[in-house]
């Protein structure tokens, strides 16, 4: 499903990541790494947000080659999202659903289950850092993507609404196959998700890991 070829990344000419080769099958893996290992810069680089050298494939289609195709294939929560101050979430779900051609009402039982409702009508700089990252999570769920990409979706949430995600994550990859990619310092309940594991070490290289 996804294929990641001589990919390095530097910043200021500093070498901070590089992934000599890497593929993952469809299903729901996780990114381990401690803090500064390079989940977020290989999340981004996934999701076609930052550049790097090398080539990243979903399901053969090339970042480099097909980047319009590409994007239409994955989706991004960031570990702690920025959106317009002066949105409403309303609009902000609107926007969204609007560019990736989302079902029509798609977004309702996720706003229902996380009980957004009575502040989707606010301004986005009114949200608190939770109400923000249910938001980004609910985007993420938007639309047909075939890869989901969650930089630590824990964070920030109560366990209720991690319960909630679990099962978003189940559903949607049980009903329509779509494959997930979770980076989180904090352990993911093996209970909760089957996963299997990816390691960023500290020397900034990858290593799948089994289960």
């Amino acid at each position: 499903m996804l294929r990641i070829a001589d990919f390095k990344k530097s910043y200021n000419q500093h070498p901070v990541l590089a992934v000599p080769s890497l593929e993952l099958g469809a299903g729901i893996h996780w990114i381990k790494g401690v803090n500064g290992s390079g989940k977020s810069t290989l999340l981004k680089a996934i999701a076609g947000i930052i550049d790097f050298s090398g080539d990243i494939l979903l399901d053969n289609v090339s970042i480099r080659q097909q980047p319009v195709d590409y994007r239409k294939k994955v989706n991004f929560a960031e570990a702690e999202p920025v959106f317009p101050e002066f949105l409403t979430g309303r609009e902000m779900i609107r926007l969204f659903a609007t560019a990736k051609q989302a079902p029509a009402g798609q977004e309702v039982p996720y706003l229902e289950s996380m009980q957004m409702q009575s502040y989707l009508d606010q301004p986005l700089g009114s949200y608190s850092s939770g109400m923000l990252k249910k938001l980004s999570l609910v985007l993420a769920f938007t639309g047909t993507p075939r890869l989901i990409l969650l930089d630590e979706p824990l964070i920030t949430l109560d366990t209720a609404s991690l319960d909630i995600l679990y099962n978003w994550i189940r559903e949607r990859y049980t009903a329509q196959g779509t494959s997930f990619l979770l980076s989180s310092h904090q352990p993911i309940e093996q209970d909760a998700l089957v996963v299997n594991s990816v390691l960023l070490t500290a020397d900034k290289t990858v290593k799948q890991l089994a289960g």
